[in-house]
């Protein structure tokens, strides 16, 4: 609703979609709820894409391993960089980031700090990849198209490391604590929160999200 411009009947559907959360008793109902919402929000992901980044970039739906168009290349690593930022996180304030609630249990696969990252997924990695074109920090020639998929440059990546540190350098008003901290800090809250509830000393995990 704010960067892009998605028809009302698809914003009432995801409106729909997340009133229905509050009602999932079980997880595979949880999960197809989400993945319908998944399906709504990158079906409409290209209006958000500004200026010519819309002409030189296209999108047609998330694919990954490997990606196969530019903006999927930098929606992965964005995913993967969100990922391993939170099991580190996990690491240091003790929680297994192996173990999680909602992504399945998969060898070498950090399904906590999947489950955690949903909060922040369109908040940093989407905002990263979708700036990185809008601003036209990145163009076609940073991105190089194999048989085995599509991948940043040395100069893409150097670009993209930059954005990346600049978003979580980004400071954000926490809806509940009600300061101002960096999205780097808000990574670190959310996954202490997460802790002090699950350890009993809070009554509830307050998810985090933006006005």
């Amino acid at each position: 609703m704010r960067n892009g411009d998605a028809p009302k009947e698809t914003l009432a559907q995801l409106a729909s979609l997340r009133d229905q959360t509050n009602d999932a008793t079980e997880l595979d109902r949880l999960r197809g709820l989400e993945g319908a919402a998944a399906a709504l929000y990158f079906g409409h992901f290209t209006t958000m894409l500004k200026g010519t980044a819309g002409e030189h970039f296209d999108f047609h739906g998330r694919n990954r391993r490997p990606p196969r168009d530019p903006l999927n290349a930098l929606l992965s690593l964005a995913y993967s960089m969100l990922a391993k930022e939170l099991t580190g996180i996990c690491h240091v304030v003790g929680l297994d980031p192996f173990i999680g609630f909602f992504h399945q249990p998969r060898y070498g696969r950090p399904a906590l700090a999947l489950d955690l990252m949903e909060e922040f997924r369109p908040l940093i990695a989407d905002s990263v990849a979708l700036s990185l074109l809008n601003r036209q920090e990145l163009g076609p020639s940073d991105f190089i198209q194999t048989t085995r998929g599509c991948f940043l440059t040395d100069n893409g990546r150097r670009q993209f490391w930059r954005a990346w540190f600049r978003r979580l350098d980004t400071e954000i008003t926490h809806p509940q604590f009600k300061y101002k901290m960096s999205y780097r800090r808000m990574l670190d809250v959310q996954t202490r929160q997460l802790w002090r509830y699950l350890r009993g000393d809070a009554d509830s995990y307050h998810g985090f999200t933006t006005r």
